[in-house]
């Protein structure tokens, strides 16, 4: 019994302890940059052959130090991303660029892959879809 007693003891002084340590507040959890975009997919609904296919995916550091994209990475060679490659300072807003070759005619939905240094989401995906159409000819 009088061993019960010493381990409840020791176990109670211990969770205590543990109780007692300083946390970090809820802002220093998060230290770094930190990526957040208005929209991560993009539909471009129908376009016509050798239509627009340019996009713009624009995003905010929403963290307290610079947010720096290493790479940015599209699924196929039919879509070409292009990005702000300088470091975007807490705040401020950067935009990653995509075009897609409107000659492939039919459906399509294709993955942008963003790899930064973001301590929330250092890779995440964008998406964008649509449908390419021949043209109509007038008769």
């Amino acid at each position: 019994m009088k061993k019960f007693f010493l381990l409840s003891m020791f176990v109670s002084m211990a969770l205590t302890a543990i109780n007692a340590q300083d946390a970090k507040p809820a802002e220093q959890l998060t230290d770094g940059p930190k990526i957040t975009f208005t929209e991560q997919e993009h539909n471009y609904g129908t376009l016509q052959k050798g239509g627009d296919g340019n996009c713009e995916f624009t995003f905010t550091n929403e963290g307290n130090e610079p947010l720096i994209l290493s790479n940015v990475k599209a699924s196929c060679g039919c879509t070409v991303p292009t990005w702000t490659k300088e470091p975007i300072m807490p705040g401020k807003t950067g935009t990653i660029k995509v075009r897609y070759n409107t000659n492939n005619i039919g459906a399509f939905t294709k993955t942008i892959t963003v790899t930064s240094n973001a301590v929330d989401s250092p890779r995440l995906t964008l998406k964008i879809r649509g449908k390419v159409e021949q043209p109509q000819i007038a008769q």
